[in-house]
C-alpha cells in the first residue's frame, strides 16, 4: 500500500518514466541529431521534453473532464488503459519496431522525439491514470523530475550510447518493457475488480 506521500511521490516517478522510456529513445534521437553541434542537440532535448510536457500536463489537467464529456469511466478507461499499456509494454520488450521515419529533418528531431515516442497513446493514458490514483499534486511534481531526467538523457544521448553501447541500451528498454507490461496487467486488474464491485 501507498502510505505516505513520498512513496506515492515515487510510484508515480517510476511508472512515468517507465512509459516515457527515454531509455529507448537514446538510439533514436542519436540517429536524428547526427551532425548537429552540442547547443543543437540540447535545443532539440529541450524541444522534446516541452513537447511531451505540454500535452501530459493538458491530460493530467482535463484528461478525467475530456473523459467525463465522453462519457468514459475511471474503471473501464483503466481496463482499457491497462490493455494498451500491455500492448506497448510487449511491444518495447520484445523489441518490435516503432514506425518512426528515421530519416526526418534534424530540425524536427524534437518533436519525433516528444510525441509520439516518449509521449504516445501510453503515456497519455498513464498520466490519467496517476491523476485519480496518486493525485494531481504530486502526480505533477513526479512528472516534472521525471522530464527533467528525460532531458539529461536526450542531451547526453550520443554519450550514453558510446559508453553502454547498443546492445546494453536495447537490453534496458527491453527491461522497462517488461515492467510496463507488468504495471499494466496490475491496471487491469483494479479496473476489472472496480467493474465487477
Amino acid at each position: 500500500m501507498m502510505d505516505t506521500p513520498l512513496s506515492v511521490l515515487f510510484y508515480a516517478f517510476v511508472t512515468l518514466f517507465i512509459i516515457l522510456d527515454p531509455i529507448l529513445s537514446i538510439p533514436i534521437f542519436v540517429e536524428l541529431t547526427r551532425g548537429c553541434r552540442p547547443e543543437e542537440k540540447a535545443q532539440q532535448a529541450w524541444l522534446a521534453v516541452r513537447v511531451a510536457g505540454v500535452i501530459l500536463i493538458v491530460f493530467l489537467l482535463f484528461g478525467l473532464a475530456i473523459f467525463d464529456i465522453l462519457g468514459i469511466s475511471p474503471a473501464s478507461f483503466k481496463v482499457a488503459g491497462g490493455i494498451l499499456l500491455l500492448i506497448l509494454g510487449m511491444q518495447v520488450a520484445l523489441g518490435i519496431e516503432f514506425s518512426h521515419d528515421l530519416k526526418a529533418k534534424q530540425n524536427i528531431a524534437g518533436v519525433l522525439i516528444g510525441t509520439p515516442l516518449l509521449c504516445g497513446p501510453g503515456a497519455i493514458t498513464t498520466i490519467t491514470l496517476l491523476s485519480t490514483k496518486c493525485g494531481i499534486p504530486l502526480t505533477a511534481i513526479a512528472l516534472v523530475l521525471c522530464l527533467a531526467v528525460t532531458w539529461v538523457i536526450l542531451r547526453y544521448a550520443a554519450d550514453i550510447l558510446r559508453i553502454l553501447g547498443e546492445t546494453v541500451t536495447d537490453i534496458m528498454g527491453r527491461v522497462l518493457g517488461m515492467f510496463l507490461a507488468a504495471i499494466a496487467v496490475k491496471l487491469i486488474a483494479e479496473g476489472v475488480t472496480w467493474l465487477a464491485g
